[in-house]
């Protein structure tokens, strides 16, 4: 087993190589995993399926991960200009220190959408993730149709959306 300081750089690596941008991932027609899991802001749990038929960014991220909190005012910008057509975004934390640490970001940087504890089992229902961030993009029928490992600029983001929406 790892200690957590050694885990913690390991996942700041990790993190690191995903800014440099791996390629996006185009899926077949892929279901998006179901889950059952707590908001970070008040415990209660959310299920997959009250996202039925909405467009989604499901984003998996960690508060001390650089590239993933640069990610956030583009997340909130997109949250909000397409919600009102279908759309939203997931926050999926992979934080070990718990909800409360995830909080206190979502209540600093003022997210606007919801933000959710994910499990261990979490990331591996999503086909595995081997860096953060790592998105998906889902369509309003449940499938997954794109996975973007490490940050994802704005003008594309906002294209694949409107493409599904």
């Amino acid at each position: 087993m790892l200690s957590v300081g050694l885990r913690m750089r390991v996942l700041s690596l990790v993190c690191s190589i995903a800014l440099f941008g791996l390629p996006m991932t185009t899926l077949g027609a892929v279901d998006m995993p179901r889950f059952s899991l707590p908001s970070v802001t008040d415990g209660k749990v959310v299920e997959s399926s009250s996202f039925a038929g909405k467009v989604l960014l499901v984003t998996f991220f960690a508060t001390w991960c650089a590239p993933c909190r640069q990610e956030v005012p583009v997340l909130k910008e997109l949250h909000q200009k397409f919600e009102g057509q279908g759309f939203s975004v997931i926050g999926l934390s992979v934080d070990e220190k718990g909800p409360g640490v995830v909080a206190e970001l979502v209540e600093q940087a003022k997210i606007n959408y919801p933000v959710l504890m994910a499990d261990r089992s979490t990331p591996r229902k999503f086909g595995g993730i081997i860096g953060i961030p790592t998105s998906f993009l889902i369509n309003k029928a449940g499938h997954v149709v794109k996975k973007y490992p490490g940050y994802i600029p704005r003008g594309l983001l906002e294209k694949d959306i409107k493409s599904i929406l």
